[in-house]
C-alpha cells in the first residue's frame, strides 16, 4: 500500500472534490431565497448547528496554521485552543438565547440586522459591516492559503505535477470554492460541516495516536529532543512569552463571543432551547480536533531536529509533511480530504457574511433597494474570493498569523458592540460607532505600517482593550438610550 500512497492520497481529495460539486449542485436546489443562502432557511438541527459552530473555529485555521504554529514557537499557541473553549461557554451564555430571538423578531438574515435592530442606528450597520468586510478579507485569506499549501504539497509528490506553484494551487482551489460557495451558500457549507467534523473527530484521534507511536519512548521522547534544543519553546509560555500568551488567551478566548462566523450559526437553529444541547457537542468536537494542532507541530518539530526529516520550508507545511510521509495512506487521504472539507465549509461561511455585508447591509443602510438579491449575493462572492486570494498570495504572512489577524480583526470591533451591547441596555449606538473605528484603526495600522509591539502583545488583544474601554466609558457617559419595546423585552429574558 505504501506503493501506492501518493495515488490513494490522490484519490480521497479527488472524491471529496467531486462531492463539493454535489453539494453544490443539490444545495443550489434548496436556496430559492436570500433568507436560505444565508440562513440556511433557519431550519437547522442540533447536530448540524453543533458541528457548523465547531468546524468553523477549526478549519484551516487550525489544522494547517495550529501545527505551523507549535512548529515554529512551541507550546504558545495552546493558550489559543483553551481559552477558546472557555470562549464557547460564554458566547452561548450570552447569546445563544438573545441573538436567536432578535434575529427572528426582525426577520432578519446576517448580523448586521440584528445589530441595526438593538441600536436603531444605520451607522452601527455600516460600521458593523464594514469590520466584516475587513475581518473577512485576512481570515477567507487563511483558508484560501491553507488549501493552496495543502494541494501543492500533494500535488507535488506526483510526476506531472512536481512543479506546481502556489498561485496554481490557489487557482484551482479558488475556482472549486467559488463553484461551491456560489451555488449552494450557506447550506452546503452547514451540511458540509456535519460530514467533515465527524470525520475529523475520529482521523484526530487515530492521527494522535500516531504520532505517539513515531517515537518508540512516544511523547516522552519528542518532549526531550525539542527541551535539547530549545527548553523554552516546550514550556507553558512557548517562545512567545507570558505576555504574549497572556494577551492571546484574552482575545481567543473573550473574542470568540465576536466571531460572526460562529455566532451567525446560533441565528440558524429551529429552536431557541437547541442552544443548550449544541454546547457540548461543539466543545467537545473542538477538543479532540484540536489534537491534531497540537500534536502534529511538536513531532514535527522533534523529526526534524533529531535529523530524520529536512527542515521545512515553511511552518505551515507541518501537517501536510506529516502526513505524507508519516502516517498511514488511507488515515493520510481521509486526514487530507477531511481537512479540505473542513477549509471549504468555513471559506463559504466567510464569504457568505462578507456577501451580505456588501450586498444586503451597506445597501440597506444607505437606503438602496437591490432587485435580483441573489444574482448579486453570488457576484459577490465571486468578487470577495479574488480579493482574499491575492491578500494570502502577497501579505507573505504565516496561515496561522493571517487567521489570528482575522480573528483579532472580528474580536475587537463585534464583542462590545454585540456581547456585551446585546445583554446591556446602557450601551449606547455612539460608543458602538466609536468602539468599531478605534478597533478598525488600531488593528490596521499595525498591520500596514508594520509596527512592532512591546512583550509580543497581540495586536487584536490591544486593539480589543481599547474598544471595550472606549464602549463602556462612553454609554455611561451618555443618556440611557430609549430602546425599542419589543427588543427590550427580549433583553431582560
Amino acid at each position: 500500500m505504501e506503493g501506492f500512497r501518493n495515488e490513494i492520497i490522490l484519490g480521497f481529495v479527488g472524491t471529496y472534490m467531486v462531492l463539493c460539486v454535489l453539494i453544490g449542485i443539490w444545495a443550489l436546489r434548496r436556496t430559492k431565497s436570500t433568507q436560505d443562502f444565508f440562513m440556511a432557511g433557519r431550519d437547522l438541527g442540533i447536530m448540524v448547528t453543533a458541528f457548523a459552530v465547531f468546524s468553523s473555529t477549526m478549519s484551516g485555521f487550525g489544522f494547517v496554521g495550529g501545527p505551523g504554529l507549535v512548529y515554529r514557537m512551541g507550546m504558545s499557541s495552546v493558550w489559543m485552543i483553551g481559552c477558546v473553549i472557555m470562549g464557547f461557554n460564554l458566547a452561548f451564555f450570552l447569546l445563544g438565547k438573545r441573538l436567536r430571538l432578535l434575529s427572528e423578531l426582525g426577520d432578519c438574515i446576517s448580523l448586521p440586522d440584528v445589530v441595526a435592530l438593538r441600536y436603531q442606528n444605520n451607522s452601527t450597520r455600516i460600521l458593523i459591516s464594514l469590520a466584516i468586510i475587513f475581518g473577512v478579507l485576512g481570515y477567507l485569506a487563511t483558508q484560501i492559503m491553507a488549501m493552496s499549501i495543502v494541494l501543492r504539497d500533494i500535488l507535488m509528490e506526483t510526476q506531472f505535477w512536481s512543479g506546481v506553484s502556489l498561485e496554481m494551487c490557489a487557482a484551482i482551489s479558488c475556482s472549486i470554492l467559488v463553484f461551491y460557495s456560489i451555488t449552494g451558500g450557506i447550506v452546503a457549507s452547514v451540511y458540509t460541516d456535519l460530514v467533515q467534523g465527524a470525520i475529523m473527530l475520529i482521523a484526530a484521534i487515530f492521527v494522535f495516536f500516531t504520532v505517539m507511536y513515531t517515537y518508540d519512548g512516544g511523547f516522552t521522547e519528542i518532549n526531550r529532543i525539542i527541551q535539547a534544543d530549545d527548553r523554552g519553546s516546550i514550556g507553558p509560555w512557548g517562545t512567545l512569552g507570558m505576555v504574549g500568551c497572556l494577551s492571546w488567551f484574552f482575545v481567543f478566548g473573550l473574542g470568540a463571543t465576536g466571531q460572526p462566523h460562529v455566532i451567525t450559526k446560533l441565528m440558524m437553529n429551529k429552536k431557541v432551547s437547541d442552544a443548550r444541547y449544541i454546547l457540548p457537542v461543539s466543545i467537545s468536537g473542538y477538543f479532540f480536533s484540536a489534537l491534531l494542532w497540537i500534536s502534529i507541530g511538536l513531532v514535527m518539530r522533534a523529526l526534524v531536529l533529531s535529523g530524520r526529516h529536512p527542515e521545512l520550508i515553511s511552518a505551515d507545511g507541518a501537517a501536510s509533511q506529516f502526513l505524507q510521509n508519516y502516517a498511514h495512506p488511507v488515515l493520510a487521504g481521509v486526514v487530507f480530504a477531511g481537512l479540505f472539507a473542513a477549509i471549504m465549509s468555513t471559506a463559504d461561511a466567510f464569504l457568505n457574511i462578507g456577501t451580505a455585508a456588501i450586498m444586503h447591509d451597506i445597501p440597506k443602510a444607505l437606503g438602496i433597494n437591490l432587485t435580483n438579491e441573489l444574482i448579486w449575493a453570488r457576484t459577490t462572492t465571486f468578487l470577495i474570493t479574488i480579493f482574499a486570494a491575492l491578500f494570502a498570495l502577497y501579505t507573505g504572512d504565516l496561515v496561522a498569523i493571517l487567521g489570528a489577524f482575522g480573528w483579532g480583526t472580528f474580536a475587537a470591533a463585534i464583542v462590545p458592540v454585540v456581547a456585551l451591547g446585546f445583554n446591556w441596555k446602557r450601551a449606547t449606538a455612539m460608543a458602538a460607532n466609536t468602539a468599531v473605528i478605534a478597533s478598525l484603526s488600531v488593528n490596521f495600522m499595525v498591520k500596514l505600517f508594520k509596527i512592532s509591539i512591546p512583550y509580543n502583545i497581540d495586536v487584536g488583544a490591544l486593539s480589543l482593550l481599547i474598544s471595550l474601554t472606549l464602549f463602556i466609558g462612553i454609554s455611561l457617559a451618555s443618556k440611557a438610550p430609549d430602546l425599542d419595546p419589543d427588543v427590550e423585552a427580549v433583553m431582560d429574558l
